[in-house]
C-alpha cells in the first residue's frame, strides 16, 4: 500500500471533519443530552414528590372519611336519642291525656249518679206524698192502714 496524496487528502479531510464535529457539533449534543438527563431527574424528583404527595393526600382522606364517619354516628345517635325523647313525651301526653279523660269520665259518672239520686228522691218523696194523701183521704182504720203500707212497700 502506498502513500499518496487521495489517502493523505482523505486523512486530512477527515482530521479536519472530527475538528469540526468537536468543536461545533459535538457541545450542542452534550448540552443537549445534559439538559434531557437534567429534565428527566427532574421529571423523576417531580414524581416522587408527587407520590409523597398522593400518599399523604390518601393519608388525609381517610383521615377526613373517619372524621365523617364518626360525625355521622354522632348525627345517628343525636337522632336516635330525639327520637327516644319524642316517643318517651309521647308516651307521657298520652299519659296526662288518659288520665284527663277517666277523670272527666268519672266525673260525668258522679254528675249523673248525683242527678239519678236526685230523681229518684224526687219520685220517693213523690210516692210518699200521694201515699199520705192517700192515707189522709181514707178512712184510718188497721186493715186499710196494713193495706195502703204494703202498695207503698210494692211501689218502692
Amino acid at each position: 500500500m502506498d502513500l499518496n496524496a487521495t489517502i493523505i487528502g482523505q486523512t486530512l479531510a477527515m482530521i479536519v471533519f472530527v475538528w469540526l464535529c468537536a468543536k461545533y457539533l459535538w457541545p450542542g449534543i452534550i448540552d443537549a443530552l445534559e439538559e434531557r438527563q437534567q429534565q428527566i431527574e427532574e421529571g423523576l424528583a417531580a414524581a416522587d414528590k408527587s407520590q409523597e404527595a398522593l400518599v399523604k393526600a390518601a393519608a388525609e382522606a381517610d383521615d377526613i372519611v373517619a372524621e365523617a364517619r364518626k360525625q355521622a354516628t354522632g348525627i345517628l345517635d343525636q337522632a336516635h336519642s330525639r327520637a327516644n325523647e319524642i316517643v318517651a313525651d309521647g308516651k307521657e301526653a298520652g299519659t296526662k291525656e288518659r288520665e284527663r279523660q277517666l277523670s272527666a269520665a268519672k266525673a260525668e259518672i258522679e254528675q249523673e249518679a248525683n242527678k239519678a239520686r236526685e230523681e229518684l228522691r224526687g219520685q220517693v218523696s213523690a210516692i210518699a206524698v200521694a201515699s199520705a194523701e192517700k192515707i189522709l183521704r181514707r178512712e184510718i182504720d188497721g186493715k186499710a192502714h196494713d193495706d195502703i203500707l204494703g202498695k207503698l212497700a210494692q211501689e218502692i
